[in-house]
């Protein structure tokens, strides 16, 4: 799989969640290409925006999309590396704020 069939298989999923990429397109791309290389090196698509700790167990609040995505989105219309908006993030509606790292600090 190649990061447009990843863009266009997870787009049709998440789009029917309220959740969007980013309409940078360059900057959603690399992080689908760092989602890849990931699911390559680990077995599993770890947000390419973290640290992992090389155990599918321990790694599993960061699989993409993590388990704070949609707190983030909610809270900030972002997740935290941006891969996920809301429709107003986009369209320019809501401010665009720096989303803070909502993962415990043992785990990162």
């Amino acid at each position: 799989m190649d990061t447009e069939q990843l863009y266009d298989a997870l787009r049709k999923i998440n789009e029917q969640k309220g959740f969007f990429f980013n309409c940078d397109r360059q900057h959603t791309l690399a992080l689908l290409a760092g989602l890849l290389v990931n699911k390559e090196r680990y077995g599993y698509m770890l947000c390419p925006c973290r640290l992992t700790q090389d155990d599918r167990e321990a790694d599993r609040d960061i699989i993409c999309p993590c388990e704070y995505r949609e707190a983030d989105v909610r809270e900030f219309g972002s997740c935290y590396c941006g891969l996920y908006v809301s429709q107003a993030w986009n369209e320019q509606s809501i401010p665009r704020v720096y989303v803070p790292e909502r993962r415990p600090a043992e785990k990162c």
